[in-house]
């Protein structure tokens, strides 16, 4: 029966996929992809991610889970992405079931379907992408007989943190790391189907191992005015879900053999991770909290990794990624063995992430001694005021001196990027960003780029959770677009380029961020309307979200725009980052009263992850 089903979708594949837009995205078949054989494994799963191939294909948790599950005999990992609408159309016209890439055999026949929750404008892409695979979408519809029917469909990423949206139609969430625990999950559901369990056992059995979040063995019980007013919990499972964490990264598995896909990728090259976490701690960065504490690998391991990965792939590019990779202890040592390794194949290495207190020119002309192309710096704020409300920690000076430091070593193109709605922002704020814009633009002109370009890119700031911010509410979606049309006036110069991401898009985000299990049925809604791809401008459809809200009773000012209570039970306080709630509160007051706090490589701020969770790890640098 799986081979008739296989055998169907390809050759009805073969009519329809001249009739789509880059139809590689569809078919499979790449260097260094993975066939293992269907009826020798025990557990099939599916990597899913919920965007289009070329963005998936250059997610770094695609490449390191997908290897990592390969590597056990037992099991078999294969991957599917969202169709753009073009191809969903035809799918639908010839009954072709969402497949994956390596088989083409159906979602539905796996036995686990992962998610990889992003970003929050990908759930309706989540709900899509289980319709078109013929699975039911809530949990309690899949699970209703015995029999293992359909996949157990589960998910994990940094959404999982606040799942509570999407929580009804996944089975279990992955909350951590997935190195270790995804492949742990696995065996668990291996040796109990195995043992004829019914799925609701096997989910009782799921919940002994650390990170794993069961959502319908919990339930919420609402106040009068919306609020929580109870958090219950299902005898046997726990009432406080602790991340798991990597404790050794330099030992972790790292995919040296990825995918090279035949459409090209966003990001189309080697990634090394450097490092995993950050110190910073800066009061906005939801990335900054959950994936503490900061672990470095060893430069050893990163140089023969990268020499390995570019044998593989034929990758031209090798990127050393983490959030701050110029934080990296041992940044400059990696980058000159990579570059005496790599200058003679004709292979750069680049530096995805710089900040403007650690950027050394020195540094950049390593890493771009072929072409000198744009940097991008983030102030994220106008005034040195605010900045230590986010606790930004670089200031106008560090701006300013870095900027003539690129113009004069030949960069012509300086990106710089900011927030705007942060907590106790003013026009003071605003017109500090126009303020610096033209300080980096006269700078240009002093250092001789009379041709250099500056572009100002204006974010609206979105609180998440886990974030001492988690607590404020974001502006209301006309405040913002009055913000973004005060600076778009004041920036008309014919080098100054500003761009600014739309308000609607954000103030979703908002409500998806901070909303709880009650937001389902609007999920249910707009996907049913049609809402898909609400990530990309031409598919989002905000009078859609405005009139499921309106068709489900829901207020989405309450979790958008809403400051909620220092002591209000918030959606997510059952999962742990491992990162104590009074030091966020604690946070969340030093940002009001305008107060930094340093580095905590410098010293301890007791955040609660270090004993709790793991030591960090960070290696000498050897001159």
């Amino acid at each position: 029966m799986h081979n008739k089903d296989n055998e169907r979708i390809r050759s009805r594949l073969d009519r329809i996929l001249l009739k789509v837009m880059k139809p590689g995205r569809y078919v499979g078949g790449e260097w260094n992809i993975i066939h293992k054989d269907w009826d020798k494994t025990d557990v099939k799963a599916a990597f899913i991610f919920p965007d289009v191939y070329e963005v998936g294909m250059s997610n770094l948790a695609l490449r390191i889970l997908y290897g990592l599950i390969n590597s056990y005999d037992e099991f078999l990992c294969e991957r599917a992405f969202a169709p753009w609408p073009d191809m969903e159309e035809k799918m639908k016209e010839e009954g072709i079931p969402l497949y994956a890439l390596e088989s083409f055999h159906p979602l539905k026949d796996f036995d686990v379907v992962a998610f990889t929750l992003q970003y929050e404008l990908s759930y309706t892409n989540i709900l899509n992408m289980l319709k078109l695979s013929e699975i039911p979408l809530r949990s309690s519809d899949r699970i209703k007989t015995d029999r293992h029917e359909f996949p157990f469909v589960i998910a994990g990423g940094p959404c999982a943190y606040n799942p509570e949206p999407i929580a009804p139609f996944v089975d279990f969430f992955l909350i951590g790391e997935g190195e270790e625990q995804f492949p742990a999950a696995l065996h668990v559901i291996q040796e109990n189907k195995n043992k004829g369990k019914s799925k609701i056992e096997i989910l009782k059995e799921l919940t002994k191992l650390q990170g794993i979040y069961v959502p319908m063995f919990y339930d919420f019980a609402y106040n009068q005015d919306g609020t929580i007013q109870e958090f219950k919990v299902e005898e046997g499972a726990p009432r406080l879900i602790k991340k798991t964490v990597m404790q050794d990264f330099s030992a972790a598995y790292f995919p040296e053999k990825v995918i090279v896909p035949y459409t090209e990728a966003v990001h189309d090259r080697v990634m090394l991770e450097v490092m995993r976490g950050c110190t910073r701690g800066c009061r906005f960065c939801q990335a900054g909290m959950i994936y503490r504490p900061l672990r470095e690998r060893s430069p050893e391991a990163l140089i023969e990794q990268g020499q390995r990965s570019i044998e593989a792939t034929g990758y031209e590019e090798i990127s050393l990624v983490s959030l701050s990779t110029s934080d990296y202890t041992c940044v400059n040592r990696v980058l000159e063995e990579l570059m005496a390794k790599m200058q003679e194949k004709g292979v750069s290495v680049s530096l995805p992430s710089l900040r403007l207190d650690s950027f050394e020119v020195k540094i950049a002309e390593q890493v771009q001694k072929v072409r000198k192309s744009g940097l991008t710096f983030a102030p994220e704020a106008g005034t040195q005021r605010l900045r230590d409300v986010i606790n930004k920690g670089v200031t106008e000076e560090d701006l300013l001196r870095t900027t003539e430091a690129a113009f004069r070593a030949g960069w012509s193109s300086i990106k710089l990027y900011y927030m705007i709605g942060l907590p106790a922002e003013t026009y003071e704020d605003l017109d500090g960003i126009i303020d610096q814009a033209r300080k980096v633009l006269e700078i240009s002109r002093k250092a001789g780029r009379r041709g250099a370009k500056v572009t100002v890119s204006a974010s609206s700031f979105v609180p998440k959770p886990h974030t001492p911010f988690q607590w404020e509410g974001q502006d209301s979606m006309e405040l913002l677009k009055q913000k973004q049309e005060y600076l778009k006036k004041r920036l008309r110069d014919q080098r100054i380029k500003f761009i600014y991401h739309d308000a609607g898009t954000s103030f979703i985000e908002a409500v998806l961020a901070k909303g709880d299990r009650r937001l389902a049925s609007l999920l249910e809604w707009v996907v049913n309307a049609g809402c898909k791809f609400d990530g990309w401008t031409e598919y989002f459809h905000l009078e859609l979200w405005q009139r499921g809200m309106t068709e489900t009773g829901i207020e989405p000012s309450f979790y958008a725009n809403r400051k909620f209570d220092q002591d209000e039970i918030l959606p997510w306080d059952h999962l742990s980052t491992g990162v104590k709630k009074s030091y966020l509160w604690g946070e969340y007051e030093k940002a009001l009263s305008e107060e930094t706090t340093p580095d905590c490589r410098g010293r301890c701020g007791e955040c609660g992850v270090c004993p709790e969770t793991a030591k960090p790890v960070r290696y000498r640098q050897i001159d």
